[in-house]
This record gives structure tokens, C-alpha cells and sequence, in this order.
């Protein structure tokens, strides 16, 4: 793929390149693009949410509840013998 920008656009990836440490432009460029995937996944992921039924509240009880999950001592895993 080939890509053709106008000098300043271009002067503009050349300086990102230099400033943040990109060995090219093309790595610049694949950052940039991994980044709108990763908003791109969150918004439809924050709109599922938004247009999901409603549950049950969340406050201070249900997140002291989810520490007391996580706090709790795990089962031994059994072993054959």
C-alpha cells in the first residue's frame, strides 16, 4: 500500500517518527491504526453496553462484594495420585 501526503502532513509524520522513537514512518503509521481499532472495539463495546438491559445497581456493596470474590482463598487444585 502506498500512501501520498501533502508536506506538511508528511513533515508532520517525519517529526512523530523522530520524537516518539518509530524506526519509520510505516510503524508510526500501523501505531495510529491500532489505536482507532482499539476505539473503534471500545465504542461498540460502551454501545452493547449502553443498549443492554438494565441489572442491578452498582454501588459500594456490589464492588465490596467483586473483592471479597477476588479475596477469597482458592481451592487446592486435587491431584491424581
Amino acid at each position: 500500500m502506498n500512501i501520498s501526503l501533502p508536506e506538511n502532513l508528511k513533515a508532520f509524520v517525519d517529526e512523530q517518527v523522530g520524537l516518539r522513537g518509530y524506526g519509520t514512518s510505516s510503524e508510526y503509521l500501523r501505531e495510529l491504526i491500532r489505536r482507532d481499532q482499539d476505539r473503534v472495539h471500545l465504542r461498540g463495546l460502551l454501545l452493547a453496553g449502553a443498549s443492554s438491559p438494565s441489572t442491578q445497581a452498582v454501588d459500594a456493596s456490589y464492588f465490596n462484594a467483586l473483592r471479597d470474590r477476588v479475596h477469597q482463598p482458592r481451592p487446592s487444585p486435587k491431584r491424581d495420585a
